[in-house]
């Protein structure tokens, strides 16, 4: 691939850290394309060859058919409009193998698009050690990293420590998937294809490459760069 490199970033609150993020990579053709909700410009993911869906809002539980579990979500930051947008989002790049990294919400909306289920409150699953503290510091925890995956290609370890900035999770995993990477208490922290899943480049994880205190290391820069490395190969 010799033009531009067309990456498109879902929108949402901190959207200008994720492009930030993205447009660090080392490589001056990348360009990017916000695809928000708000503008309704689905038609611009016909640029674009690649698709990073961003952290925010939770899932509506409707989307994977348990509306009991609304009682558990933040209602002030839930959006069914969103939600509906990345669903057309996600057909277009399941239709086209459109490589995929997802971010936090971005697993929990791609296991859902996958016919999965979602946790809707992990503390009330008894779940304590995901959301940031009380009084705003970041969390860390470990994670396992399963031996036979892309995640264990990238990092090259068995274990390691990540951000944790969520109160959502997976219960049921989506169709075609993998979990790849757990948390301590069963939490799955990374999600990539089946090894016999037909598709395009999926990597779906639950901590923020883009918010990591040290970038270079392979769960930050190393994501970013084996997805770019997916678009352009």
């Amino acid at each position: 691939m010799t033009d531009k490199i067309i990456i498109g970033i879902t929108d949402c609150k901190k959207y200008d850290t994720y492009h930030q993020w993205v447009a660090q990579h080392p490589d001056d053709r990348i360009e990017i394309v916000k695809l928000s909700h708000h503008l309704h410009n689905l038609s611009d993911l016909r640029k674009c060859h690649g698709i990073v869906l961003t952290g925010g809002e939770d899932v509506h539980p409707r989307f994977y058919n348990k509306p009991e579990y609304y009682e558990f979500c933040d209602k002030d930051d839930v959006s069914e409009t969103r939600d509906e947008f990345e669903w057309q989002v996600l057909n277009y790049t399941e239709k086209n193998s459109l490589p995929v990294l997802g971010i936090c919400r971005g697993l929990q909306v791609g296991n859902v698009f996958y016919g999965g289920t979602l946790i809707p409150h992990l503390p009330a699953w008894g779940k304590d050690d995901h959301a940031k503290y009380p009084n705003g510091q970041t969390r860390f925890h470990g994670i396992q990293i399963h031996p036979n995956s892309l995640l264990h290609q990238l990092a090259g370890q068995l274990c390691a420590n990540i951000n944790s900035y969520h109160h959502q999770g997976v219960e049921q995993l989506g169709n075609g998937l993998l979990v790849t990477a757990l948390a301590e208490d069963g939490v799955a922290e990374a999600i990539e294809r089946a090894p016999n899943a037909k598709g395009g480049f999926l990597l779906l994880v639950q901590w923020h490459p883009e918010r990591m205190q040290h970038q270079q290391m392979p769960l930050a820069a190393g994501l970013r760069r084996i997805f770019i490395d997916a678009v352009t190969g």
